[in-house]
C-alpha cells in the first residue's frame, strides 16, 4: 500500500497558512476545523509545518501565552515529507523514528496532501480487516474434496 492509496480515500481538503500570519489565527483555524496541523506555504512552496506540538512549545516559551507570535516563530521549518509513491511501511518507520504525527505529501514541489499517524493506522487496520475477511471467506468455502484427502 502506498501514500496515494490513503490520499485517495481521505480526500483532498488541505489547510494552509503563511509564515507571516499570526499564530493565534492559525490556532483558531486548527480549532475550528478540528485539525492537528497546518501546512505553511510561501509563494507556492512548502516552508514549514505547524502542529499542535509546535503551538504548545511556543506558548510555553512565551510564558503561557500566544501573544503576537507569528506562525514562522512556531513552525517546524524542516518538516519530514513523503511522496504519493512512498510505501506505508516506510511512512510508519519515518513517523516513529522522527516522532512525526503529520507528513506533507509532496510530488516534486507540489503539495498533494497531508497524512497523519491516524490515517496510516486506519489504513493498516482496514487492510488487515479486509485480509481477515478474505481468509475467513476462503476457509468457509474450503472445497470438500481437500478435506477428505487430508483426513
Amino acid at each position: 500500500m502506498k501514500v496515494a492509496d490513503i490520499l485517495r480515500v481521505k480526500g483532498n481538503t488541505l489547510y494552509t497558512v503563511q509564515p507571516d500570519e499570526p499564530l493565534a489565527s492559525a490556532t483558531s483555524i486548527m480549532a475550528e476545523k478540528d485539525i492537528g496541523s497546518l501546512v505553511v506555504m510561501a509563494h507556492g512552496n512548502l516552508v514549514g509545518m505547524l502542529t499542535f506540538r509546535e503551538v504548545i512549545q511556543c506558548i510555553v516559551k512565551n510564558g503561557g501565552e500566544i501573544g503576537s507570535a507569528l506562525v514562522s516563530k512556531a513552525m517546524d521549518a524542516q518538516p519530514l515529507t513523503c511522496t504519493p509513491e512512498t510505501e506505508i511501511d516506510d511512512v510508519r518507520r519515518m513517523m516513529l523514528e522522527h516522532h512525526a504525527r503529520y507528513l506533507p505529501v509532496m510530488e516534486q514541489k507540489v503539495l498533494m496532501g497531508v497524512i497523519s499517524f491516524y490515517d496510516v493506522a486506519k489504513a493498516v487496520v482496514d487492510s488487515q480487516n479486509f485480509e481477515n475477511k478474505m481468509l475467513k471467506a476462503y476457509i468457509r468455502d474450503w472445497p470438500a474434496e481437500d478435506e477428505a484427502k487430508q483426513a
